[in-house]
């Protein structure tokens, strides 16, 4: 199985990049066999999305590449940061590129959401901002995983998620994809 994992962040230090790159460690020990890539927002940053850019020099061959790499995935892992209780820019331009292509970006794929922040709403607002949007972007979603107070709940010398009831919720998520 091929397996996309999706930090919708460009910071390099991002609490969602250790969430997704948690749960991806949980994947890999679970069933090594699956092919697990993480994509890293940094290495897809964009010019702004303007319709006469578009016009004239058409779509970026790394918003193409990204939308590629959706469509030969079997499976896809998002996590969102939030800013201001939606999508992060450079998310969104992102995904405003690859609407471009088609505007069911996930292509019908089935999806994890998640989510983590430093305070106690664990990115409830981008993951609600997500899941509305879901049926008109072909997310097929069989999860979604929010994570308040990451710092209180996350170790950052091991890697590991201290909270078991968070844990718990990460691993009955992933379980279909143990198989």
């Amino acid at each position: 199985m091929k397996i996309l994992a999706i930090a919708a962040s460009n910071n390099k230090n991002s609490i969602n990049k250790k969430l997704l790159n948690y749960t991806a460690s949980l994947l890999k020990d679970t069933n090594p066999e699956h092919q697990i890539e993480v994509l890293d927002l940094i290495d897809y940053e964009l010019p702004l999305y303007r319709q006469d850019r578009e016009q004239n020099d058409g779509i970026p061959k790394a918003a193409i590449d990204f939308y590629k790499k959706i469509g030969q995935s079997d499976y896809v892992i998002i996590s969102f940061a939030e800013h201001n209780g939606s999508f992060t820019a450079v998310y969104k331009n992102l995904f405003d590129w690859m609407s471009r292509i088609d505007q069911k970006v996930y292509q019908d794929k089935p999806v994890i959401l998640m989510a983590a922040s430093p305070g106690p709403r664990g990115g409830a607002g981008v993951l609600s901002a997500a899941e509305m949007g879901a049926p008109f972007f072909g997310m097929n979603v069989k999860a979604k995983i929010s994570v308040p107070r990451f710092q209180d709940n996350f170790d950052f010398d091991t890697q590991q998620m201290t909270h078991q009831e968070i844990k718990q919720h990460i691993l009955d998520a992933i379980t279909p994809l143990q198989q």
